[in-house]
């Protein structure tokens, strides 16, 4: 078997969400968003597909490097195609992304379960077919009824609560809202959702991303107080020693790194230097569901668990397929947007939740995503 072709399909789809000058999803009227899908064709016929924005599978990036790696390659070597491809990324002049290598090796690992038959995640190694989820919000904003205060925070922790989640991450205030960043609000929203939810739920905060040492130091204690079960990404992540810092000064777990570029190489540097308790890996941000595998079993060797960042399906695939993540990350969630509603080009969603907290694992082979093809092509803007 031997791919033949790799082509791009750039569509439009109905969303409520928006984003802020700073990158924050936040609630908004309805607009048509776009969205990608990567598709690998091989001799036989056999596909797999993979979802990314527009921006990350150009036409570019598809032409200079996917093709020229995978046309006439075994779909089966992913190892090697893997290889082959981040090799082109260092004289790529930062054109070819991790993103961008993440989409297009799974939609390898997509062909290979729907070649074979199989989920993913049993490919991968398959531990368990359920995983509990925490509820993810959204960034905090100044919409009446919304995140715009602590007490908000509490009442819609309670509604999680309520729906079945028993872990929820806080994403607490950013710029460009008004009053942001604030160490005193974060510290009443944390206060306010453990009041709100009492003892038994496990809760962490994804802070500013630019605290000082100080100010992620005195968010820490209070969250120390408030029994939570970690800290994320309170600090600029490309200071690993300010993490081995505060890693040193605080008992609740640091978890990191989550944005930092370098792959499993920069997780390992932070494993050595005591930066963090938890390791960070999501397959979009580390190039694909190899190099986050190999994260989490770095993280094993050292007793340590891997948190995978994100929601999707590749994501789902990683926590399903390994014993040292304890959370699947279900979001980002609103009190005006419903999570539950499908996107339009899918047929159902990739990761439903049990009344008990719990997301099933699809078994249909590949990814899991049940997509919907017709709309995808009734709503094609760009072929490439």
């Amino acid at each position: 078997m031997k791919i033949e072709r790799v082509t791009g399909t750039e569509f439009t789809y109905p969303t409520f969400r928006s984003v802020d000058s700073a990158g924050h999803s936040h609630p908004g009227p309805e607009t048509l968003g776009r969205m990608a899908m990567i598709t690998i064709t091989t001799d036989e016929g056999h596909q797999g597909h993979a979802f990314a924005p527009p921006e990350v599978i150009r036409p570019y990036v598809l032409a200079s490097y996917a093709r020229k790696v995978l046309v006439g390659a075994d779909p089966f070597m992913r190892e090697k195609l893997w290889m082959s491809l981040e090799h082109w990324q260092r004289g790529s002049a930062g054109q070819f992304t991790d993103r961008a290598l993440a989409a297009i090796e799974q939609a390898l690992w997509d062909l290979a379960g729907r070649a074979l038959g199989q989920p993913v995640y049993r490919l991968l190694g398959g531990y368990r077919d359920k995983v509990p989820a925490y509820g993810s919000t959204m960034c905090g904003d100044e919409l009446k009824g919304g995140l715009s205060t602590p007490d908000e925070y509490g009442q819609f922790a309670e509604k999680l609560v309520a729906r079945g989640y028993k872990a929820i991450k806080l994403h607490t205030w950013m710029p460009p809202v008004s009053f942001a960043p604030d160490p005193g609000m974060d510290i009443k929203a944390c206060a306010a959702v453990r009041e709100a939810v009492g003892p038994d739920v496990a809760l962490m905060l994804d802070g500013y991303h630019n605290y000082s040492r100080i100010d992620a130091l005195r968010i820490g204690r209070a969250l120390e107080q408030l029994n939570f079960a970690w800290f994320e990404e309170m600090m600029n992540e490309q200071s690993m020693a300010s993490y081995a810092w505060l890693s040193s000064q605080l008992d609740i777990p640091i978890v990191g790194p989550e944005s930092l570029s370098g792959k499993h190489h920069s997780r390992a540097d932070w494993v050595q230097a005591g930066a963090c308790d938890i390791l960070r890996a999501g397959v979009p941000g580390v190039g694909g569901i190899t190099p986050t595998l190999k994260v989490a079993h770095l993280a094993e060797s050292f007793g340590m668990e891997c948190e995978v960042h994100g929601n999707g399906a590749a994501n789902l695939a990683v926590c399903a397929a390994i014993r040292n993540c304890r959370w699947y990350e279900r979001g980002l969630l609103h009190p005006f947007l419903e999570y539950d509603d499908k996107p339009a080009y899918l047929h159902s969603l990739p990761d439903p939740m049990d009344e008990h907290g719990y997301v099933h694992l699809s078994q249909r082979p590949g990814l899991g995503e049940d997509i919907d093809f017709d709309y995808i092509e009734a709503h094609a803007v760009a072929r490439y």
